[in-house]
């Protein structure tokens, strides 16, 4: 049994926070100054390779596929561990310091997106891809992005937390978020029985949203033994999906942009050219880079 005492005012104990107190904090604004990076294309995406990110570097990565030269962009690394994050220049371009953020300078003034759906929205209208224009189709497709925007969360920071992160491991919120996630899974198992992808015959922006936190936990390419912990194997229309999603080449590419972690072969930290897949990742990179 606990010994916490629930104090009548909350205070923040920065010792509390665990792996990661040396980023959180109960306040916003930027901690320093420091300008981002710009490179020469119209799109300049400031992420890092999580689920959130890859989101992104993935719709980016499937454009370019559908021979959409002008989605060229550059992807620039927001180390969150150090604090990236909180520098003016990504606070100017996301008052929220949360990754991605993006930098649209293709019209006639530079244009800034925050929050991954956002920006799947922004990107999709704008290149007439991954989005109904109209009708039920596009409401599925956006009520299945929402669904994402506020489940995953559940997910990640509750289940993944309290499941990978947490100092401690407490049964409580163990139990309450696997609970959560497992019916999530099972939500997306059902859709996914009669519908090819998941907003219907079509991929599209819902897709590219759900299969980095959803598809990735399914694969076991998540929180070490999540799967096994989940049996996410139960799920066999998410897993057919998930498999499916996985083997797009854009998808492929996209999940290596800004990854600083795991397989070196799969690590891309910055992206500026297709080329930079076949030459930049860190398994090619000499060891003092």
């Amino acid at each position: 049994m606990s010994d916490y005492v629930l104090p009548e005012v909350w205070t923040w104990d920065q010792a509390s926070g665990g792996q990661f107190a040396n980023i959180n904090r109960p306040i916003a604004g930027a901690t320093h100054e420091k300008e981002l990076p710009v490179g020469k294309h119209l799109f300049q995406l400031y992420s890092l390779g999580t689920p959130n990110g890859q989101k992104v570097s993935i719709l980016f990565e499937e454009l370019l596929e559908k021979g959409h030269a002008d989605a060229e962009y550059d992807a620039w690394p927001i180390r969150i561990g150090d604090g990236d994050q909180f520098s003016s220049g990504f606070v100017a371009v996301n008052p929220n310091s949360k990754i991605p953020a993006l930098l649209d300078r293709s019209g006639p003034e530079p244009i800034r997106i925050f929050e991954s759906g956002a920006i799947l929205i922004h990107l999709a209208e704008k290149f007439g891809e991954f989005l109904p224009k109209s009708g039920p189709e596009r409401a599925e497709t956006l009520s299945w992005l929402m669904w994402q925007m506020g489940s995953a969360p559940f997910l990640g920071g509750g289940f993944g937390h309290f499941f990978a992160y947490a100092p401690e491991k407490l049964e409580y919120p163990i139990n309450r978020y696997a609970m959560e996630a497992k019916r999530q899974l099972d939500v997306l198992n059902r859709q996914l029985a009669d519908h090819e992808f998941i907003a219907g015959a079509d991929y599209s922006i819902a897709d590219i949203a759900i299969w980095p936190w959803y598809g990735q936990m399914a694969l076991g390419k998540s929180y070490a033994g999540s799967d096994v912990f989940l049996a996410t194997h139960e799920y066999r229309n998410l897993i057919r999906w998930a498999e499916q999603v996985a083997e797009r080449p854009g998808v492929e590419r996209g999940r290596k942009v800004n990854k600083m972690t795991g397989d070196p072969s799969e690590q891309l930290h910055e992206r500026h050219d297709a080329s930079d897949f076949e030459s930049r990742t860190q398994d090619k990179l000499a060891p003092a880079e």
